[in-house]
């Protein structure tokens, strides 16, 4: 996979604290529905990154059911720092968990391509996937996979809490052991779109979702359950973002580990 770079992700417009209180609940419906007639039904899956009160006032950053209670009871930490952080102190393709001789890159195409072949029937290099097709979450389209210098990048695997993300939630803290088993956690990865991978970075769900709208609730629902078993914290903007989304499924499980 190609290592991600870096992205640092402006944050969302906002009203200005004194027009937002200045507003009556009535003007800021109004506003509300004048945005979705510009911007269409897709603008309202982000109005609570543009406008917390809106979102608040409307309700949709409000929400029921299992991964809703889950992320009820992260912690919220708006001081998180990415001070420090390095991509290499997760270890990431470093190990082989399950001894079969190839690293997690392999194991996740293996297990979310279809019609998977490998490189070799026997012998050494058997787990080593050649070509497959991806039914891609993050875009809905259709990859057809062929390992090559110029074709592999078409899939990359994705941390769904990306790593840097991980390190500003409380990894920054960890010893060296525990961040290599984060980073090579097959709960927190999928193979994916490789442009759609770039695109989002290091960014969470309040600076970028899946394009794919049906996939959203189980995208979020994955972040979650991710931040749960490793007691990671989320900010303020994360968590109405992740509310937001889990509005629209009230009864979104978690993902199984």
């Amino acid at each position: 996979m190609s290592r991600k770079p870096s992205k640092s992700r402006g944050k969302s417009t906002r009203f200005s604290k004194r027009r937002a209180s200045a507003a009556t609940p009535l003007e800021r419906i109004l506003l509300l529905l004048v945005v979705v007639a510009l911007g269409g039904v897709g603008a309202g899956v982000g109005l609570p990154n543009l406008s917390p009160e809106i979102g608040k006032v409307t309700g949709e950053t409000t929400a029921s059911g299992p991964a809703a209670d889950a992320l009820a009871k992260l912690t919220v930490d708006d001081s998180q720092s990415g001070r420090g952080y390095d991509r290499d102190a997760f270890g990431y393709r470093e190990t082989d968990d399950d001894g079969n001789g190839c690293d997690i890159r392999e194991d996740i195409l293996a297990r979310d391509l279809k019609d998977v072949t490998y490189k070799s029937v026997t012998g050494h290099g058997s787990c080593q996937v050649k070509s497959g097709t991806l039914d891609d979450p993050y875009t809905g389209k259709t990859i057809h996979f062929t390992r090559g210098v110029e074709t592999s990048t078409a899939v990359q695997i994705d941390h769904v809490v990306a790593l840097e993300n991980a390190w500003q939630s409380g990894t920054s803290s960890w010893d060296s052991a525990r961040r290599r088993q984060f980073g090579n956690d097959p709960y927190n990865l999928l193979a994916v779109d490789g442009p759609a991978n770039q695109d989002k970075g290091s960014a969470s769900a309040a600076y970028w979702l899946p394009t794919n709208s049906a996939y959203r609730c189980e995208y979020v629902a994955r972040q979650i359950g991710v931040k749960t078993k490793y007691s990671l914290t989320v900010t303020s903007a994360e968590k109405d973002a992740m509310l937001a989304v889990l509005h629209t499924c009230p009864a979104q499980q978690l993902p199984e580990s």
